[in-house]
């Protein structure tokens, strides 16, 4: 007679939870852990997966941090939101941005005009439950917006200034 178990990944105690968890971890590392970092949706979704593998692991120790309601009162943020980027979402997800190869990210109205000014070609989309306008608001804030903008860097550049700077020296970027 073979005899199996079932083991929730719930119960701490049941040492099968941790070892699925951390097995989830290592696939999540292994297929993230090199990262193209000038492509900003490959960082985000490898962010996106380590920290779920971090949380599947806290879990499994019966260590997780509660999930706030709020967006960032422990320092989550949007997928759209940037590793480098210091700044706190604004409020929930309301936006997809795409790329010109139509990868996208979800973001706050804050981070999807920061995401979107950084991009060439990007586009954005309200989320179904978006507020009325949200969208327009995140492409006219992105126009204003210089990419990568928590950079100090010197901006001479077209490319590294925002749309509405290079269309007023009539350049175009």
């Amino acid at each position: 007679m073979i005899h199996t178990s079932i083991h929730s990944v719930d119960n701490p105690a049941d040492p099968s939870a941790l070892a699925v968890a951390a097995r989830v971890a290592q696939l999540l590392l292994a297929e993230h852990e090199r990262v193209d970092h000038r492509d900003l949706f490959a960082v985000n979704r490898a962010h996106g997966a380590l920290t779920e593998a971090l949380r599947i692991l806290l879990r499994a120790l019966d260590a997780e941090v509660p999930r706030p309601g709020k967006l960032d009162d422990l320092g989550e943020r949007c997928p759209a939101a940037h590793p480098e980027d210091p700044t706190p979402c604004d409020g929930p997800a309301v936006v997809t941005i795409l790329d010109s190869r139509n990868a996208g990210a979800n973001g706050c109205e804050h981070h999807g005009a920061r995401l979107l000014a950084s991009l060439d070609g990007g586009r954005v989309y309200p989320l179904p439950d978006a507020p009325e306008g949200a969208a327009i608001r995140v492409f006219t804030a992105a126009d204003g917006t210089r990419p990568f903008p928590w950079m100090d860097s010197p901006r001479t550049r077209p490319s590294q200034r925002s749309r509405a700077e290079n269309r007023a020296a009539g350049e175009d970027r």
